[in-house]
């Protein structure tokens, strides 16, 4: 779903009068996905640590976040052994719930009831059927729960919240903020394809790539569509081209519009945002693909704190793009 290539300057030292600035790079596997870090080497900085750390919080997110961790802070709450939060949910909580309202609904994290009768998510089994659609409904709406002081309220124990569309957002958000208290000003975290920075690399600027929107480009990176720079700030994409089914000829995307109970099916094929955190950015991208490229412009219009990249088809099939002016800015020429 995310559809993001990071383009890595070469971290050499090069001969001159003053050095260089060198970099570490961190890579390994968390949340189902990759991640792939990028720290200056500070004085003192012990890099092992560093990893021991950034995994620690890794441990600590999927305790809390994740529906496929059955001993999650999440999947108690669904599955009602517990109401009681932490510091992680209650925060991305927080977060979704002020893109639900800014976006009028296009982005709930209660839509897991639907997302599981198409047959996404930990129990891939589609089981909906259009008798279904009304009782499905019912159990989605951000003002169907709602947080009392540590504990959080369901308006129905069958409702089941799902953090997937934003938390790794708010992962690489807490992954650079734990790199900032060690002291470091310069980075990039990546979890996914969802990207956060640090600093502009000391002038060279922190580059990535967005890949093109087509079936059947699986590998990140493979098929660039456009790159930007990106200094202080985070990204994120959200697609249908990786993650559908197709039954009787018809495709079925996983972005599920919480206000119909049925997946999207519009002529967008890829939201790229650009924000002040990951987990903005996240969300928002999700927002504009459950809307549809009008929608999507109309919210990147609206909201000085977002830019953004859409891909969309014409009314001939073919690949067009639209890409808000403080983007345009960012772009790298080839």
């Amino acid at each position: 779903m995310r559809r993001i290539f990071l383009i890595l300057l070469s971290v050499n030292v090069l001969a001159g009068c003053s050095p260089q600035p060198e970099y570490a790079e961190l890579n390994g596997l968390t949340q189902g996905t990759t991640y792939h870090i990028v720290v200056e080497k500070t004085p003192g900085l012990d890099v092992m640590a560093l990893r021991q750390d950034i995994e620690k919080l890794f441990t600590r997110i999927d305790n809390s976040l994740s529906i496929y961790n059955d001993s999650s802070v999440i999947s108690a709450i669904n599955a009602n052994r517990s109401d009681l939060t932490d510091t992680l949910f209650r925060e991305v909580f927080r977060a979704a719930a002020e893109v639900s309202a800014q976006s009028g609904g296009y982005f709930d994290i209660t839509v897991g009831p639907l997302v599981k009768a198409w047959g996404f998510g930990p129990d891939a089994i589609k089981r909906f059927d259009e008798s279904m659609l009304d009782s499905l409904l019912a159990l989605v709406g951000m003002d169907k729960v709602r947080m009392e002081g540590e504990r959080i309220i369901k308006a129905d124990p069958d409702m089941f919240i799902d953090v997937n569309a934003i938390a790794q957002g708010y992962t690489v958000d807490l992954v650079a903020d734990l790199i900032a208290r060690s002291g470091i000003s310069q980075c990039l975290a990546e979890v996914g394809g969802e990207v956060r920075t640090l600093g502009d690399k000391h002038g060279a600027g922190w580059k990535v790539g967005i890949d093109t929107p087509a079936d059947g480009n699986y590998i990140p990176g493979a098929d660039i569509q456009a790159r930007i720079r990106l200094d202080g700030l985070a990204l994120a994409t959200s697609g249908n081209y990786r993650k559908f089914f197709v039954e009787n000829g018809v495709k079925y995307s996983h972005t599920i519009d919480p206000r119909t109970g049925y997946p999207v099916r519009h002529t967008l094929l890829s939201a790229t945002i650009i924000a002040p955190t990951g987990a903005v950015a996240d969300a928002w991208a999700t927002a504009c693909m459950v809307g549809g490229k009008d929608a999507a412009i109309a919210f990147i219009e609206k909201y000085d704190f977002l830019e953004g990249y859409l891909v969309y088809s014409d009314e001939n099939g073919e690949m067009k793009t639209w890409v808000s002016d403080g983007l345009k800015k960012l772009l790298i020429s080839e």
